[in-house]
């Protein structure tokens, strides 16, 4: 049977220190309370793992996850990009912290063959409106879709059409919670760029989304809710999470594709329909940082979900774990699989899915 494959993963960011490595940084100067410089991220991640010799070449920071792309050939790499790409320099007030890539850097992107960025989270307009609006010329320059931010709320909420002629059509769809921190005043208007962001995570907002995404929907088409909603930390999942999902998938909706957590977190097939609720950091410059080393936050997931293409359902699900290592992706090592294969199946029991080692760098669903 023929199916289709999917690469999701969670928050790509790949500003602040992961910029600073790259060709073109911006300007290191943060308005953190504790870090002003950049710089001072990599200087972590180097005491911890040894010197990064940079700049580095754009595909540097995906490394091990780029071979493992290859062999798997997925059709379409979905990540949610929590980076404003942009050189403007007024950060959103009143917010501890700002990501930015410099817009020269946009081959980081490209060098992995994304997709689609799905853009409804809490750190894309932190550089303000402006930089917002360079993000989505920069992602469109190069041939980029996006979903879930616009220059206004009708682009905001446009899916990402992700389309091979011949073949069935992949909308992807981003929406934002606050539950995620994404402030209310970032809701996309009329007449105003912003996130496509849910007022609530009720039945009846569920229900609203889903009949709106239905709408988009002709024969043949794989709907994906890619929600970015709750907390960083904890494998708690809240109830009304689990309903909104449950609403999405009852009435036709294929895949949700959470994230925000720092970590990945539960996994439940509904209706044989996949939720992934927190799919974890998949880039990031927090490798020197040790609050929360508990939930290994250095450990990066990547999904590669086979389905049906003629019903959406789950035909295998892969999970592919990796490390960050001087801010670059490295094969997890067998103890770490084993760990993470652990923690997920004990956050996945209420679901009463189960995952299994394959090898020593894969574990499968079932």
């Amino acid at each position: 049977m023929r199916s289709l494959r999917l690469f999701l993963c969670g928050d790509v960011m790949t500003g602040r220190g992961v910029d600073q490595i790259l060709p073109y940084p911006c300007n290191p100067v943060l308005y953190e309370a504790e870090v002003r410089d950049a710089r001072v991220y990599v200087q972590l991640a180097e005491q911890i793992n040894g010197p990064i010799p940079h700049p580095v070449d754009f595909a540097y920071v995906w490394g091990d996850a780029l071979t493992e792309l290859e062999q798997a050939q997925p059709d379409w790499r979905i990540v949610n990009l929590e980076t404003s790409i942009t050189t403007h320099e007024h950060p959103w007030p009143d917010k501890e912290i700002h990501y930015r890539m410099n817009p020269r850097n946009i081959e980081c992107l490209t060098a992995a063959r994304i997709n689609c960025c799905v853009l409804a989270n809490n750190h894309v307009l932190d550089w303000g409106h402006a930089g917002l609006l360079e993000t989505l010329q920069t992602l469109s320059e190069v041939g980029l879709a996006y979903s879930g931010a616009g220059k206004n709320l009708k682009q905001a909420q446009a899916p990402a059409i992700l389309e091979i002629p011949g073949k069935e059509r992949v909308l992807v769809f981003g929406l934002g919670s606050t539950t995620s921190g994404i402030p209310r005043e970032w809701s996309a208007a009329d007449d105003r760029p912003g996130v496509f962001l849910l007022p609530d995570l009720s039945e009846a907002t569920a229900e609203q989304v889903a009949q709106f995404m239905l709408a988009h929907k002709q024969p043949g088409d794989v709907l994906i809710a890619s929600l970015h909603w709750g907390a960083n930390w904890g494998y708690d999942i809240p109830d009304d999470q689990v309903r909104f999902a449950h609403r999405l998938i009852e009435a036709g909706v294929d895949v949700i594709h959470g994230h925000s957590s720092h970590h990945a977190k539960g996994i439940e097939v509904y209706r044989n329909k996949l939720i992934l609720y927190g799919c974890g950091d998949f880039v990031n410059d927090y490798e020197g940082i040790g609050s929360y080393a508990w939930y290994r936050g250095d450990l990066a997931v990547m999904y590669l979900a086979d389905l049906n293409p003629d019903t959406g359902e789950l035909v295998q699900l892969c999970l592919v774990p990796f490390q960050a290592r001087r801010l670059r992706l490295t094969w997890a090592c067998a103890d770490d699989v084993r760990w993470l294969a652990q923690r997920l199946n004990e956050s996945s029991h209420a679901f009463a899915t189960r995952l299994r080692i394959q090898d020593e760098r894969h574990i499968l669903l079932g």
